[in-house]
């Protein structure tokens, strides 16, 4: 629609496909998984693992997202997309319940659950547009993020 409207009416627009951001602020309700494995963490319940949790993510913290699309909005206006923003840094389900549990020093055991059938098996973006035409990539720690995003939950007593 965007593309339609630019050819149409001549706008400039930007198309970003955004690739799981997480960070502090994030609804413990919004039915990610970063926010439903740390919530089930702090409340030491079951960490719901669907399938054998070998489907591999990448996440991208939040800032490393905004710094991104500050750096797209500054393209020339004839580069308009679409460009993807995400972490091509890949861990599994499995990897990452482990460490947000480790992290929230949590009791929670893994419960394993049955895999929906539209479940991707990958998701891993290619980050080679934005980091040739704007020279960037994320920079922020999947540790280093989690960390920060676990304390705003617990300060912000979420659970």
């Amino acid at each position: 629609m965007f593309f339609d409207y630019k050819r149409q009416y001549n706008l400039d627009i930007k198309v970003v496909r955004i690739f799981n951001t997480y960070g502090p602020r994030m609804s413990p309700n919004d039915g990610r998984v970063v926010s439903n494995l740390i919530v089930q963490a702090l409340k030491n319940a079951e960490i719901s693992i669907y399938g054998d949790g070998r489907q591999t993510r990448s996440f991208c913290y939040v800032d490393d997202t905004v710094e991104a699309l500050i750096k797209i909005m500054e393209l020339p206006k004839s580069l308009c997309g679409p460009i993807n923003v995400g972490n091509p840094v890949e861990m599994s389900v499995l990897q990452l319940a482990q460490a947000v549990v480790s992290l929230c020093r949590s009791n929670s055991l893994l419960s394993f659950r049955p895999l929906p059938s539209d479940d991707p098996r990958q998701r891993r973006p290619n980050i080679d547009l934005i980091k040739s035409l704007a020279h960037w990539q994320p920079h922020t720690a999947l540790e280093d993020g989690l960390q920060k995003t676990i304390a705003y939950f617990r300060q912000e007593n979420l659970i």
